[in-house]
């Protein structure tokens, strides 16, 4: 145990300014190139997305970055999930495999699709969905995998892909914290069937909320635009309407915003890199600490930085570590989303809409979801610390980062 003593005994903090946070300018790279679009967008009167020039080049422009053929804007990550989801024309009933740590923007989409959640469990070191649990959990009924590229890595997507050929199923990648990770040289969003991004607050490249799907599947491709549009092809003549679609219409405002930000999100990702990897290495040698994994082969985008504790090598628990480390003025939380989302009463009280639909209806097959199903899942959100990496650290708040946690790792440390 080291004699330096903690801030959250009374010591001094390593830190005592803010780091830079998503949450205001700090830590956002806004600038003189949005303020330029959204000025020309006032100036032409034009806020609409058809006749405007701003959310059609953004989907240009992100389709031909990520090489991919088509790219579909909406209004948040959750639509264009909803809009991969659709695209892939789910029955009731029918099953989507995905992950048990994620937002609920990952199954919105296939609840309102009147399709059924199943999850799987999860990798106890990349925190991704593992290909042999998701291939235990397909049935007849399974329609589509999504793995969820959670906090900026991708899942092991060789197996998955063979797994959904096997069963010709669809893959959905929920990228929407991965900007420009890679698995293998390719890049996030471009192996499954179709990938899907969200521009909230928090993420790489960001608009306040926004969202974009992308495929490199004509057909697919198609589907995704009409279901945008609420199934209206703009075709001359009278009005039809070629399926149910929703209103998830990106504006012009936030396609100007969004246009400036994906011509940054590439740098956005390197300068996390950057900082990742210098806090990893000042970290490396703490005591009883477990710097991130990456997958060999891949790349980290670092929406967040997540380490874990040996807590036979300290004296204390992860939520006292987290707690200890914040006090040091570097901001740590624990247990992420604190429970399986499968374990909120969406799911076990059937809260959708209806009489518990999509669940109790005659497709459906019963479901019960429960904490033992997902085992490294449970364990995962029991010690997992959440750090913020941003591209706005400097070499000194790397530096203050390695302090903190090495301060903190030696005082807890056992003799």
């Amino acid at each position: 145990m080291s004699s330096e003593k903690l801030a959250v005994e009374g010591g001094s903090p390593v830190r005592t300014t803010p780091l830079p946070s998503v949450n205001n300018k700090s830590g956002r790279d806004f600038g003189k190139e949005e303020m330029a679009n959204l000025a020309e967008v006032i100036e032409s009167g034009s806020l609409f997305r058809y006749g405007g020039k701003f959310v059609v080049g953004l989907e240009k422009e992100f389709a031909e970055m990520l090489g991919v053929k088509r790219a579909v804007a909406s209004t948040s990550g959750t639509s264009a999930l909803h809009i991969a989801i659709a695209a892939v024309g789910p029955n009731p009933g029918d099953e989507i495999i995905t992950s048990p740590i994620t937002d609920l923007g990952t199954l919105i989409g296939i609840l309102a699709q009147n399709a059924i959640p199943v999850f799987a469990d999860l990798d106890s070191k990349t925190y991704t969905v593992m290909p042999e649990s998701i291939e235990s959990l397909i049935t007849e009924k399974t329609k589509a995998i999504i793995p969820v590229h959670l906090f900026g890595q991708m899942a092991d997507m060789d197996p998955i892909l063979a797994i959904a050929k096997k069963h010709n199923v669809k893959v959905i990648e929920d990228c929407c914290q991965a900007y420009f990770a890679e698995y293998k040289g390719h890049v996030s969003g471009t192996m499954g069937d179709l990938g899907c991004f969200s521009m909230q607050q928090s993420k790489h490249m960001t608009t306040g909320d926004g969202g974009i799907t992308v495929t490199d599947d004509d057909d697919l491709g198609r589907r995704c635009a009409l279901f945008m549009d609420k199934g209206w092809p703009r075709e001359p003549g009278a009005r039809e309407y070629e399926f149910l679609g929703m209103n998830y219409r990106m504006n012009e405002l936030t396609g100007a915003v969004a246009l400036a930000q994906m011509r940054k999100v590439k740098g956005i990702v390197e300068r996390r890199r950057k900082a990742a990897d210098g806090i990893t290495k000042l970290i490396s040698g703490a005591p009883g600490v477990n710097p991130p994994t990456v997958r060999e082969g891949c790349k980290h985008s670092w929406w967040l930085y997540p380490i874990t504790i040996d807590e036979a090598a300290l004296t204390c628990t992860p939520g006292e570590f987290a707690k200890a480390l914040s006090a040091e003025g570097i901001s740590a939380g624990v247990g992420y989303i604190g429970k399986p989302i499968f374990m909120t009463s969406v799911f076990q009280e059937y809260k959708v809409y209806g009489y518990g639909c999509p669940f109790t209806c005659k497709h459906a097959t019963k479901r019960e979801y429960k904490e033992s199903d997902t085992p490294n899942t449970v364990e995962i959100l029991r010690k997992i610390i959440n750090l913020a990496c941003n591209e706005f650290f400097t070499d000194k708040e790397v530096e203050d980062y390695g302090k903190a946690i090495n301060k903190v790792a030696r005082h807890y440390a056992r003799s």
